[in-house]
């Protein structure tokens, strides 16, 4: 076990998807870490190209080496609600003021894209915590007809 690394620091960033750069504001919470910035842009903006436009949170962790991995996670919800809303910002009033309205199919694929990152185990309860988050935002959610 002489040669196991150990992590001495873990970061969390939210960075546009193939758009990291070594400036501000990611150079300026990377660079106290030691870690090669040009590196981690260069490898970060690799493995999100396919998803440009969308915002990603990524989990860094930096070891003692100065080495360092991470682990990209889903786009946060409220994200996702506003790019299939097409809208551009929530209600200044919350739930007391409906600006746009979500089907549930949309939901569900909210819902679906979120799963991994969220701490429930069923789709159901996903949808619960994305329609939440959608009514806190001023977003309805259209409700399921059943036949």
């Amino acid at each position: 076990m002489a040669n196991k690394k150990e992590v001495v620091k873990k970061i969390k960033l939210q960075i546009p998807a193939g758009k990291a750069t070594p400036a501000p504001p990611v150079g300026t919470v990377l660079g106290p870490a030691g870690i090669n910035l040009q590196e981690f842009c260069t490898k970060y903006n690799d493995a999100t190209k396919d998803k440009m436009g969308d915002i990603l949170p990524v989990e860094i962790s930096i070891y003692d080496d100065r080495s360092f991995d991470f682990v990209i996670k889903t786009p946060p919800t409220p994200f996702l609600i506003k790019k299939i809303a097409k809208i551009n910002k929530g209600s200044t009033k919350g739930s007391n003021e409906t600006i746009a309205t979500l089907t549930d199919a949309q939901v569900t694929e909210i819902a679906e894209t979120k799963l991994p990152d969220l701490n429930c185990y069923d789709i159901e309860a996903a949808k619960k915590t994305v329609i939440g988050t959608a009514k806190n935002m001023g977003v309805a959610v259209e409700e399921k007809k059943e036949d």
